[in-house]
């Protein structure tokens, strides 16, 4: 855990995504209405519906520092990761229990696998456009074993986690022999692990925009990770381990800003602090040279796709997905449901922002090694973190609200309600699936966003 004290202190996009966008296309077909007759909607491609044409030079300056592409590669892959997305979501609806896992390769994403376990299903998965790939064990096979390791685990064993390239359960121990008797104790198949060892531990990086920096009353610095309102209360989300509820805080001007509502940790890494009426959240993040990274949605990204953080001790860093669901043992104890990522971070940086293109994804948790040798760190995602506490994003979003003369259609979706893939509701007379867990917005209605909402 590293904790920093305060004495211390779009056309051309949407043209770039896959072959992988013709499925987009194809399921945003017109829908009949109750009378058949047939609605005109503006259909958005993931694309557009993620913002990837709405990157700012300062994102995409940091993705060729961090990542080595070209400006033209990193709009590239910033269209490839959101349609990939949509794409691997229909597919692990339609999979099922033999879904095995999906990720991203090459330098911009352009190649999208997902593994399963049925033999029949490579066929419609190479239809989508995405690369198919048989395995032995599920993806729900893997992550129960990993909740039997997470219940018994030690910081001699700190981190667990499905690596579905692999098709296996990793465990990173710090001592000779941690893995194996975790193991042995959690009385999992031994064909389902592989033991890594790991030369340093992960800790929390303890010590409005995101990636800002704020103080704790009780001494420490940590980042803002993302501005959030709850009703007229403005504030921001951050790391748990940062300050439990009643901790004051004051802003990176050292003004008093707010105090915190609601933290948790270990277990999860989540707080929100409500701010005082001299502080108005900005859907932005801090970037390159203290410049505005525009915020406009929170949907989770697939693994290999580039992710990157602001932190007020490191400033701006990109990397990529390693892993969801990690599971890391602090001293403190065990959190679990974090992602793990190759970005650099270092004390002072945790709560901060990670994003997507303009997708919120998490805020710093904690990590290993530093910006100038490079390390691995882990964001709690954000979703669960707003859905827990009942805040909303702010975000830069156009709300077109309805035509002139348009009724407004019922149903059981809602703006501002955080979704989960597989829930269901209905709009419009009509039932809908989620494929990418999301918080809700006016513009992302079911029928306009099929890389979120799948019609059944």
């Amino acid at each position: 855990m590293l904790r920093r004290h305060a004495r211390t202190a779009c056309t051309a996009l949407v043209a770039a995504g896959m072959a992988l966008t013709g499925l987009q296309a194809g399921s945003a077909a017109a829908a009949p209405d109750d009378q058949g007759a047939h609605r005109t909607a503006t259909v958005r491609t993931a694309a557009q519906t993620l913002g990837a044409d709405a990157a700012r030079p300062e994102l995409l300056d940091a993705m060729r520092r961090d990542l080595g592409l070209t400006h033209s590669q990193a709009l590239t892959r910033l269209a490839n990761e959101a349609e990939a997305g949509a794409t691997a979501a229909r597919l692990r609806q339609g999979l099922g229990g033999a879904f095995a896992g999906a990720w991203l390769d090459g330098a911009d994403a352009g190649t999208l696998t997902v593994a399963t376990t049925r033999p029949a299903d490579t066929a419609a998965i190479r239809a989508s456009g995405a690369r198919a790939r048989l395995v032995t064990h599920s993806l729900t096979e893997l992550e129960r074993a990993k909740e039997a390791l997470d219940r018994s685990a030690t910081t001699d064993a700190p981190v667990r986690y499905v690596d579905v390239r692999a098709n296996v359960l990793v465990v990173e121990e710090t001592r000779a022999g941690a893995g194996e008797r975790l193991v042995g104790t959690a009385g999992i198949p031994r064909d389902l692990v592989r033991v890594v060892r790991t030369g340093q531990a992960p800790r929390p990086l303890y010590d409005i925009r995101g990636g800002d920096a704020y103080y704790m009353g009780g001494g420490g610095r940590c980042s803002v990770g993302f501005a959030v309102t709850r009703g007229t209360t403005q504030g921001f989300a951050t790391a748990g381990h940062c300050g439990r509820a009643g901790t004051a805080t004051s802003g990176f001007n050292q003004v008093a800003q707010g105090t915190f509502q609601g933290s948790v940790f270990p277990g999860k890494d989540m707080a929100w602090v409500a701010a005082n009426s001299s502080w108005t959240s900005t859907p932005y993040v801090k970037g390159a040279g203290g410049a505005n990274i525009q915020v406009t949605g929170s949907v989770l990204q697939p693994v290999g796709s580039s992710v990157c953080r602001s932190g007020s001790t490191t400033g701006w860093h990109c990397g990529t997905v390693q892993q969801h669901n990690t599971s890391v043992t602090y001293p403190e104890g065990t959190i679990s449901g974090v992602t793990r990522t190759t970005v650099c971070a270092e004390p002072g940086d945790s709560g901060g922002s990670y994003i997507s293109g303009s997708q919120a994804q998490g805020v710093t948790s904690g990590g290993s090694g530093n910006c100038s040798s490079g390390g691995t760190t882990f964001f709690q995602p954000l979703n669960p973190l707003l859905q827990n506490y009942g805040l909303t994003l702010k975000t830069t979003g156009v709300d077109p609200g309805p035509g002139p003369g348009d009724p407004e259609p019922g149903g059981t979706w809602a703006a501002g309600k955080v979704y989960a893939a597989g829930d269901v509701v209905t709009y419009g007379g009509a039932s809908y699936r989620c494929l990418q867990g999301h918080q809700a917005q006016t513009g992302w209605e079911p029928p306009n966003v099929p890389a979120l909402w799948q019609r059944l």
